[in-house]
């Protein structure tokens, strides 16, 4: 849907841009450039950048890293989250309800903003910082962009009315065209899709003024990090494990030149395992350290397949830049994800649903990506049905949906579903009551880990 932007009347407008990744920044540059917050001479343009994870001050600003000036150039001015709160951390501090005003006169201060009109574009509002700036400008409508596969499922936490009933529209790229976002139609915030084209001119530029093409030479598989363990997703070990089974999928299918990008806040030695991987199994390894996106890799590179287990990466290559692409370790994390209302799920599953496992060659030779009128089927109901079953009562609507397709698939839906989950919800497949204190029974499932135990060592 493209909706039609309202500036406030009246006094001229600044409107505050929140960024914590390039991508993120790109998204928002796009959106500008597709006239999405109307003309730029009525309003004054603020970018605000953040650094979010656990040791900001060990990694590169945004707006220090290679390419920035591409993006900067759509704004009057660009200030650092992190510079203006500090000693606090933009991802744990937000004002106390009683102090918000007290900060919207600090920052109209300190950013020079007078007492005029002010909008704000920012990433998940459950969180902070853009929590913070909601807050700290109470007043003032909110429009919420959405950079990744999360857009698609639910809201994770309940947001607060006060905020949510000033959120104007939802901005997201088409990562999965035919998949409308769930995100915030607890509030009846409408979708508007950012225009692929406008978006893959901006990281065109990005691209061209950054120097990351990768070895000489045929393309390479280029595998994706995504630092799961600092969401306590995976272990460490796990994580490297599955860094491993990245490689090993990609030398079985012939690729013996071999790219990862690490995730920017992962640690530098876990890359050691990988590399003795490499080695054990003749591939020629490149570990690129550099801060760039892995959009700039698909551009300047062209590599042969794209490798990873949820990332929102893996569909900004397969739709945006028509890669090959393939996951890996997605059934495991589908099993072990807590709780079942954990927002990675939704990505999660729909990276499962729609692209190929890379260790069945025959899937990943014979993918093809999805028409719109295909995902528009099953798919959409799978999303469906997980997003009410994550959170039934902000998607009480999807009920009807989550029973139609739970009614249909009984026998294949244990990949996505918990039958606990479902007992505790009344859904389809839900355990039946005379039995439902089963699953509780410490005797119980004693006997059935022994009795599953058992039944696959004599298939062995």
């Amino acid at each position: 849907m493209v909706g039609t932007y309202t500036a406030p009347t009246g006094r001229s407008t600044t409107q505050i841009f929140s960024a914590c990744t390039q991508y993120a920044a790109a998204t928002v540059v796009a959106a500008l450039r597709a006239g999405r917050f109307g003309p730029r001479s009525e309003h004054r343009r603020i970018l605000v950048v953040s650094d979010t994870s656990p040791s900001p001050e060990l990694g590169t600003p945004l707006h220090h890293r290679p390419g920035f000036e591409e993006l900067e150039s759509e704004f009057d001015t660009v200030h650092s989250w992190n510079e203006f709160i500090q000693p606090f951390h933009p991802a744990g501090w937000s004002p106390r309800e009683q102090d918000a005003s007290l900060w919207e006169r600090a920052v109209r201060a300190a950013w020079g903003l007078g007492d005029e009109p002010v909008e704000i574009a920012c990433e998940s509002i459950q969180a902070n910082p853009s929590q913070a700036l909601a807050l700290i400008f109470g007043e003032s409508p909110v429009h919420i962009y959405a950079d990744g596969l999360m857009s698609y499922g639910p809201t994770r936490n309940k947001v607060d009315p006060m905020i949510g009933t000033r959120i104007r529209r939802l901005l997201h790229l088409d990562l999965v065209p035919g998949l409308r976002p769930l995100l915030l139609t607890e509030f009846g915030v409408e979708s508007e899709i950012v225009p692929t084209d406008v978006f893959l001119k901006v990281l065109d530029e990005l691209a061209g003024s950054t120097d990351a093409s990768g070895p000489a030479g045929p393309a390479p598989a280029l595998l994706l990090g995504q630092y799961l363990s600092a969401l306590a997703i995976l272990t460490p070990q796990q994580e490297e494990e599955l860094h491993a089974r990245m490689l090993r999928g990609a030398v079985a299918l012939g690729h013996t030149r071999v790219v990862f990008k690490p995730h920017p806040s992962a640690p530098a030695h876990w890359t050691q395992l990988l590399e003795q991987e490499a080695q054990r199994l003749g591939a020629e390894l490149t570990v690129l350290d550099s801060p760039v996106l892995a959009e700039t890799l698909f551009q300047n590179m062209r590599p042969a397949l794209v490798v990873g287990c949820f990332s929102t990466a893996l569909f900004t290559a397969a739709t945006f830049y028509g890669l090959p692409v393939a996951r890996v370790g997605t059934d495991t994390l589908l099993e072990q994800l807590t709780p079942y209302q954990n927002s990675n799920r939704i990505p999660l599953t729909i990276v499962d649903a729609l692209l190929p496992d890379l260790e069945d060659a025959s899937a990943v030779t014979g993918w093809s990506l999805p028409s719109a009128e295909q995902v528009r089927g099953e798919p959409t109901d799978l999303v469906s049905a997980v997003g009410y079953a994550m959170q039934p009562q902000m998607q009480a609507a999807l009920r009807p949906h989550a029973e139609r397709y739970l009614s249909r698939h009984r026998g294949t839906i244990w990949r996505y579903f918990k039958r606990r989950r479902l007992t505790v919800l009344g859904l389809p497949g839900a355990v039946p009551a005379q039995l439902a204190f089963i699953p509780r029974n410490a005797t119980v499932r004693r006997i059935a880990r022994k009795a599953r135990t058992l039944k696959r060592a004599a298939a062995n």
